[in-house]
């Protein structure tokens, strides 16, 4: 397992603070950025739950904030996020679509978003690799 989904995967387990999906995708990479998790906490905590308002996915808005910290800022790089998202969510992006889809099939919200924050964390490990970044 890799560092970053590593990081993810104990961001997602603290009990004591939630970390919304933006939070957790952001802070999973805090330490390749030189940025303290408090900063990053405080940076994404209107993002989560589709900015408050059910809209664009967290881990959507995480990964551009990556991505951006990181110097990765074409716009084919946006839309690929969009695209890999979107491939494995039945063209879904907004928080609300995703969450209606998931309890309609009877999952559970915290599994569903895990998975989410993991696929996408792993997504840019990916992508950062090939730019050079990490």
């Amino acid at each position: 397992m890799s560092k970053y989904l590593e990081r993810a995967k104990e961001i997602r387990a603290i009990e004591i603070t939630h970390h919304n999906c933006t939070q957790s995708v952001l802070m999973s990479f805090t330490q390749s950025l030189n940025l303290d998790d408090e900063t990053a906490y405080k940076i994404a905590v209107a993002f989560g739950g589709g900015m408050k308002t059910g809209s664009v996915c967290g881990v959507i808005t995480g990964a551009l904030m990556v991505l951006g910290l990181f110097g990765v800022d074409e716009p084919s790089d946006t839309q690929k996020v969009f695209k890999f998202f979107q491939a494995r969510h039945s063209d879904m992006i907004n928080c609300n679509d995703l969450l209606r889809a998931n309890s309609a099939a009877g999952g559970q919200r915290k599994t569903h978003c895990d998975s989410l924050v993991f696929e996408m964390v792993e997504y840019l490990e990916k992508v950062l690799k090939e730019k050079g970044k990490i």
